[in-house]
């Protein structure tokens, strides 16, 4: 199944509500940045609430960039997207390894970080990006979500993001010393479960309507564990805005898009100027050039790096 967001409402409009089912986008971010478990569930967090929040954008061209940086072990979380909800992001050490908690969770929050901000970047079509930066309160993703739209916004909200690693058993062909071929079994992972919801009350909305969404959240379980169980995004609308008539407004398909591409690239290296390009043209008569966002690779011959500085000349 595709991973989608359903925008929707409570009847009398003073809740906007965003649920998403999003494993297909985390997975591929795994597979792009072969990051760690730990490093899969900070990416995944981070890409999954930064979809929600592009859908939140009202023009089509409209971007959003969110920053994390905690200090931590992972380094810097970035993730982009744009108003359709998709996305692409990466983490600065995917190979990071931090102790789980005692009752065998991840510790997001070890890898990440506390001593550091989450900072998001609007490219609003205006004169200049609009851009909120706010301390981290945990590290564990969801909660600074909260706190961000809470002081930057002023907008009451409840964030739960969710990522679920399941281990697995592969047979890899291996190529010994000697030069023979043997298959082996190794331990691995992917993501078996990823969602999140981002829940917000309107400036007017009324006490009745604060109590009965606080009574539905406060013993609602963690949305892996909601689609674990076979929920679906719908089902968890129900639940979040039980007895507030939801309403569905829209069904949005997202996921992980980068849109690199070999022209992209070449501007890239154009950028950097004639001195550079030119000595990258005399000592190594070639180059290649990693998209940080999915990994892919862009190989320029000498003559095509003669070209491309040769058009900025």
């Amino acid at each position: 199944m595709k991973d989608y967001v359903i925008k929707a409402t409570s009847g009398n409009g003073e809740i906007r509500a965003y649920v998403g089912n999003t494993r297909e986008m985390v997975e591929q971010a795994r597979i792009n940045h072969n990051t760690t478990k730990v490093a899969t569930a900070a990416l995944g967090r981070t890409l999954t609430a930064t979809s929600m929040m592009g859908l939140m954008m009202k023009n089509e061209k409209d971007e959003l960039t969110v920053i994390i940086k905690g200090g931590g072990p992972i380094g810097t979380i970035l993730a982009t997207s744009d108003a359709k909800g998709m996305v692409r992001g990466y983490v600065q050490n995917p190979d990071v390894q931090v102790e789980n908690y005692p009752n065998g969770k991840l510790n997001v929050a070890g890898a990440v970080g506390t001593d550091g901000y989450v900072q998001v970047i609007k490219d609003l079509g205006l004169k200049e990006p609009y851009i909120g930066s706010y301390p981290l309160v945990s590290g564990e993703i969801a909660e600074d979500f909260t706190h961000y739209f809470a002081l930057s916004e002023q907008t009451p909200s409840v964030v739960s993001l969710g990522v679920l690693t399941r281990n697995m058993e592969v047979e890899r062909k291996i190529t010994k010393e000697d030069g023979s071929e043997e298959i082996v079994v190794c331990r691995e992972f992917d993501v078996e479960q990823a969602g999140g919801f981002i829940v917000q009350l309107m400036p007017f909305a009324s006490e009745e309507t604060i109590a009965t969404l606080e009574n539905n959240i406060k013993d609602i379980p963690s949305v892996t564990t909601l689609l674990k169980a076979g929920n679906k995004p719908e089902d968890i609308v129900e639940m979040v805005l039980k007895d507030l008539e939801p309403k569905i407004l829209d069904v949005c398909e997202v996921g992980f898009e980068c849109n690199c591409s070999k022209e992209r690239t070449g501007k890239v290296l154009q950028s950097i100027g004639e001195t550079e390009l030119q000595a990258i043209i005399d000592e190594d008569k070639k180059a290649e050039v990693t998209c940080h966002f999915c990994n892919n690779k862009y190989n320029f011959t000498e003559e095509e790096l003669v070209e491309l500085l040769n058009a900025i000349k």
